[in-house]
């Protein structure tokens, strides 16, 4: 379980890069993680504060994370506690060392963010847009940036500098690539059909209680804020839209697309300048009688496209030489160009399809262009009430209807709803989750939830009903069912457990089991990969001890559904390493990383051991 949770974790960019630009595109409320504020400390790492809205925050999104899998809470909070610690110790370190990164890495990085995009390219009207609705200028937004970088380009510094040697390679694949012998019976779970006595019921529901209670449900009151409503709301006038048009004509047209042929007759060692322009000029006569294609294929030195009759695809400014661009670019459909010169020698150009430019009429894309006014203003609205939102929804954390009433949203109903499932906005993962979290389920509002479609909700708890047990009348047959199946696999666990003491004895497996019906499997060359035994099985066989003095290593395995595996490991034999490059490739990067992957927290730790670092209860 820790382990997927490093896995999910690795990388401090991933994480940082998140709270320090405050996202404040996809997340919210992260102003006290880099403006401090003057609620008590509850995590201190240095001299910087983290107050308990902070940790709060680190925690939600900690959970949205690993939503999946079901983790306890308090190991979560643990976990999301722990990595902004971290987080902050290296933020300290690379600050304090002085650490620079280029303007022109920041300024990449910024243009590549989809937030700042249109049409996947850089739209600085956009960057200032949303920077401004979150009351953050550039040069705030490109420092918090900047540190991020820093932080990465350190962790990567260590983790990728990790030297993988022969000895550990060889050791890798030693265990990697073992073998096992082994004999093994499986004792498979029987019925049991006799009924249990009543004490015998009442005594197991009594000390199972917990196994036989009704769902926890909670109900949640709260106010949504979405895009979609904004948009509805919004009624450009005729001016705003034309001028939008205008603006962004580029967004209604289509570039003219132009594909090209050429026959290229290539200025070599053997052939002059002069000698390839006088073949273009032969092969230029002989295209009053001939097909382009044609001499394409019989003549041009470009052996790549010539098979395809000298189709070079669509024309790309940028591409080729400009003298080269220049004439295509002239061309009309069908019309050969003289010959013209290039690097390579000349060539003869032609055009085989030509679809101009266009741009659509306003009246046909009219409606289009309105909503994407409306979209335009919903989405700079939709991030400045979100930030309203937030701040007031924790200003008053005891009630919604401050929000309610200055934001203009309905304070909603959900009905009541376990931790597995719901109706409307219950339907939710995320909702279900924060609705069960411990702030909300004491009476606080929740931190806005974001539902990825333009929709951001603040909940808090209308009503808790906690988890019940169910009368024993209710649930006897579930109960009598219980004690059964447990009876049969005490009667399995006491077979294979005599089997495992004559087999400690000395008497081998097949000679222990002849008279009890069981058939004994042998497996001579076990691998960790392999599917031969349930994976149970194998964990078990390779975790055991080798085999001491020809003497067997015996086990026992327990399956989910009580059935016995007893097992004889008899011989371990080493593996040795792949013969095929790519296996061996994959496996030294793995290990590389591995190893830098502890590099690095050994730095952490050691940064950490000389830093002032508190975490209050």
């Amino acid at each position: 379980m820790l382990s997927k949770i490093r896995e999910k974790t690795q990388g401090t960019f991933a994480w940082v890069i998140l709270i320090l630009i405050c996202v404040p595109f996809a997340l919210w409320g992260l102003q006290n993680y880099t403006e401090g504020g003057q609620e008590s400390a509850v995590v201190i790492v240095g001299d910087k504060e983290f107050v308990q809205r902070d940790v709060n925050q680190a925690y939600t999104q900690f959970k949205q994370q690993y939503a999946e899998m079901q983790l306890p809470e308090d190991m979560l909070k643990k976990q999301a506690i722990e990595k902004l610690i971290r987080d902050e110790l290296l933020l300290q370190h690379v600050t304090a060392e002085k650490l620079s990164i280029t303007d022109e890495t920041v300024r990449k990085f910024v243009a590549s963010l989809q937030y700042f995009q249109r049409d996947g390219q850089f739209d600085k009207k956009q960057y200032e847009t949303l920077l401004g609705a979150q009351g953050m200028t550039s040069a705030q937004f490109v420092s918090r940036i900047r540190k991020a970088l820093l932080m990465e380009q350190y962790q990567k510094a260590i983790t990728e500098s990790s030297f993988v040697s022969q000895y550990d390679m060889d050791s890798f694949f030693k265990i990697q690539n073992q073998t096992r012998h082994i004999e093994y019976v499986t004792v498979n779970v029987q019925p049991v059909n006799g009924l249990p006595t009543s004490d015998e019921i009442n005594a197991y529901y009594q000390q199972h209680v917990n196994e036989y209670q009704s769902a926890e449900r909670v109900s949640v009151e709260y106010v949504e804020l979405a895009l979609a409503d904004l948009m509805a709301d919004i009624s450009p006038t005729e001016e705003q839209i034309k001028t939008y048009y205008e603006d962004n004509k580029e967004l209604y047209s289509t570039k003219e697309r132009r594909k090209i042929s050429h026959i290229l007759f290539a200025k070599t060692k053997d052939t002059t300048e002069e000698q390839a322009l006088a073949k273009a000029e032969v092969a230029q006569a002989r295209l009053a009688n001939e097909k382009f294609s044609d001499l394409a294929v019989a003549l041009s030195d470009d052996s790549l496209t010539a098979k395809n009759g000298g189709d070079l695809g669509l024309f790309e400014v940028g591409v080729m030489e400009p003298a080269f661009e220049v004439a295509a670019a002239k061309l009309a459909l069908g019309e050969v160009s003289k010959p013209v010169k290039s690097a390579f020698g000349y060539h003869l150009i032609t055009v085989t399809e030509l679809v101009p430019a266009e741009t659509k009429a306003f009246a046909d894309v009219k409606n289009e262009v309105q909503q994407a006014v409306q979209r335009a203003e919903a989405d700079t609205m939709f991030y400045q009430l979100g930030e309203s939102l937030t701040d007031m929804s924790f200003e008053n954390s005891d009630n919604l209807q401050v929000v309610s009433d200055e934001l203009g949203l309905k304070i909603k109903q959900s009905k009541l709803f376990d931790r597995s499932a719901g109706e409307g906005i219950a339907s939710e993962e995320n909702i279900r989750n924060i609705a069960f979290s411990e702030a909300v389920l004491q009476g606080h509002n929740s931190e806005p939830i974001e539902l990825g479609d333009g929709r951001l909700v603040v909940l808090r708890l209308l009503e808790h009903q906690p988890a019940e047990a169910k009368p024993l009348a209710a649930v006897q047959q579930e109960v009598v069912a219980a004690i059964q199946n447990n009876k049969a696999k005490a009667q399995a666990r006491t077979v294979a457990e005599n089997i495992k003491q004559k087999l400690a004895a000395g008497v081998s497996l097949r000679e222990t089991v002849k008279e009890q019906g069981l058939v004994v499997a042998e497996i001579t060359a076990l691998k960790r990969s392999g599917a031969d035994l349930p994976w149970q099985v194998s964990q078990a066989v390779f975790k055991a001890a080798k085999p001491v003095s020809e003497k067997p290593t015996i086990l026992v395995v327990d399956s989910i559904e009580g059935n016995q595996t007893v097992v004889s490991l008899l011989a371990v034999t080493d593996g040795a390493q792949e013969d095929a490059a790519e296996q061996v490739k994959l496996a030294k990067a793995n290990i590389a990383r591995a190893l830098g992957q502890a590099d690095y927290g050994a730095v952490i730790e050691g940064i950490r051991a000389v830093t002032k670092v508190v975490v209050k209860e």
